[in-house]
């Protein structure tokens, strides 16, 4: 199982750290990430709220690629349904030649109503757009004639193709179990935020076992999880940053969470995600240890969120670099 690190890229949504640079610290993630051992860093996208700053991962990552040279980076998701595919292949072939072959592509339909809104997208049509935009993308990446669904728009094939061929490894997050069927099935790997989601441990390593049970024979796809983690001498400094962080993620109509803690409201607080699994605080042998619960479930790669609910910049960077060397010297497990 590996190791990376995932930043949502939130800032306070009240105005409390308005004195941060949200993408410096990103950029220190990433050195931070490549001198500590990690396999990658991905970034998310958003718009319109604080629950995310980072509206173009592409602009993001090509700055990441040039603090790095070993580290992969990947985008954790595309929102397929607010873009044109066309552009979007550009822009990540572009990013794919500029890392030297180190893209890691995730997509997604999306989840924040205020996003939608602001797009005029209809929530109703993801799933269609999603499907359609996912199929130009794959197909622009290697080198297909293709068509803008533009009045008057006439086929073409991208002048910049990415290094990895057909293209960058692909993932696909999913929010919903009825959908883990459907990314399966097309050889995608898969990501999870479980958090968000499911109640525990068990719940998860089900929905990973549905996950492989639909893989067709030979796949070599996958699972990407995101954890909640935190390797220092401060694990209450980390459980209050969560707490803020979830209570942001409420505010910012994150509706998968929002529908979680309506089922059961005391999965708002940082305690209960910590009990169930999802966060793992406490001193960087600790941590690693309670990742093996993860391997044992079938995960592939632990998206480390190491930097939420506004963890000061040095506790994150000594989290990443103590965590990554700790977890780098680990025996395999028996």
């Amino acid at each position: 199982m590996e190791l990376s690190a995932f930043s949502v890229v939130d800032v306070d949504p009240h105005g409390g750290d308005a004195h941060r640079d949200r993408y410096a610290e990103v950029l220190d993630l990433a050195e931070s990430a490549e001198a500590g051992g990690l396999s990658a860093v991905w970034v998310a996208e958003h718009h319109f709220q604080p629950g995310g700053v980072c509206p173009s991962p592409p602009v993001l990552l090509a700055a990441c690629a040039a603090r790095t040279r070993r580290v992969r980076l990947g985008v954790l998701v595309s929102v397929l349904p607010f873009h044109r595919p066309i552009e979007l292949a550009e822009q990540y072939a572009m990013v794919d030649r500029l890392t030297g072959g180190r893209l890691n592509l995730g997509v997604g339909s999306g989840y924040i109503p205020l996003e939608f809104e602001g797009f005029g997208v209809d929530p109703a049509t993801k799933r269609e757009r999603f499907d359609h935009h996912l199929e130009v993308l794959l197909a622009a990446l290697d080198g297909q004639e293709v068509r803008s669904d533009e009045p008057g728009a006439v086929p073409v094939r991208l002048n910049v193709l990415p290094v990895q061929r057909p293209h960058p490894p692909l993932w696909i997050a999913v929010q919903r179990r009825e959908a883990i069927p459907f990314v399966a099935r097309r050889g995608a790997s898969l990501a999870l935020v479980p958090y968000a989601t499911v109640s525990g441990l068990e719940e998860l390593g089900s929905e990973i076992a549905e996950y492989r049970a639909h893989l067709p024979a030979g796949a070599r796809a996958r699972v990407s999880v995101a954890v909640h983690l935190y390797a220092g001498p401060n694990p209450d400094v980390a459980r209050a940053a969560l707490q803020r962080y979830l209570e942001a993620r409420l505010a910012t109509q994150s509706v998968h969470f929002q529908e979680k803690v309506k089922r059961d409201p005391h999965h708002a607080t940082a305690a209960s995600i910590e009990a169930s699994g999802f966060a793992v605080f406490g001193a960087a042998a600790q941590v690693a240890e309670g990742l093996r619960a993860y391997e044992r479930i079938g995960v592939d790669e632990v998206l480390g969120i190491f930097d939420f609910g506004g963890l000061a910049p040095d506790e994150v960077r000594r989290s990443v670099r103590d965590l990554g060397a700790k977890f780098a010297r680990r025996p395999a497990p028996t």
